[in-house]
């Protein structure tokens, strides 16, 4: 069973957002997702200083089984990336949550986390 942490919310193709205390989020994979893709080899994340739109495809993650594209699930400047999973994308296999988050944009509409999936919402979705 996957994890699904209730703190987080959650779009229909397996990111998660996590809204940060300086107003940031934070974008990362769902534990659902890294399962379905396997051992991870190969992570492509979107520039520091890009503008992104809610949906936008925006990063590549690779694994032994296949390539997945990662969208967006909020618009805005992306103002972080996580380098460490370049390096090392099985950190995203071992802590999708933490360590393995991808990147962090500056929010340009707050009303878009909202309309994200709660964990309820989430857990329902994947068991369809």
């Amino acid at each position: 069973m996957s994890e699904i942490p209730k703190d987080l919310r959650f779009s229909e193709s397996h990111e998660w957002v996590s809204q940060e205390e300086d107003g940031a989020v934070k974008v990362g994979i769902t534990d659902h997702a890294q399962e379905q893709l396997g051992d991870l080899v190969f992570v492509e994340l979107p520039e520091e200083g890009a503008t992104l739109g809610q949906g936008d495809a925006c990063a590549v993650i690779e694994s032994v089984k296949a390539a997945s594209d990662i969208y967006t699930p909020v618009s805005g400047e992306v103002i972080a990336v996580n380098q460490a999973i370049v390096d090392s994308p099985e950190i995203i296999n071992n802590d999708p949550y933490g360590d393995g988050w991808l990147f962090s944009v500056r929010l340009e509409d707050d009303a878009e986390v909202e309309g994200l999936m709660d964990a309820d919402g989430y857990g329902a979705h994947i068991e369809d």
